[in-house]
């Protein structure tokens, strides 16, 4: 595969990225890299290797469902540093599109 400006303007338009000189030079370096290491990749032998499809084998391991010690809405509420008899109070976060 030919890594050129070309490539890189396309895929910076598929991505919706927009890059400067300096940085199209090290994604066309990187790329290359990235493709080089495929290729090496592709010439590994791999006869007799079976597809590793799951890292872990272990399948649909469930802990039991056990009741615990939760806490009362007037427990939780005690160390709030902002509360009222029913709810955390939080400073407002979000502004109403001014």
């Amino acid at each position: 595969m030919n890594v050129d400006d070309k490539l890189i303007d396309r895929l910076s338009n598929l991505s919706k990225l927009e890059f400067g000189t300096e940085e199209k030079e090290r994604i066309k370096s990187d790329l290359v890299k990235m493709l080089d290491f495929v290729a090496a990749l592709q010439e590994v032998d791999t006869d007799g290797v079976e597809p590793l499809i799951y890292v872990n084998p272990e399948v649909n391991v469930y802990r039991a469902d056990e009741v615990t010690e939760s806490l009362d809405q007037k427990e939780a509420l005690k160390n709030a540093p902002d509360h009222d008899s029913f709810y955390f109070k939080v400073p407002k976060v979000v502004s109403g599109g001014e």
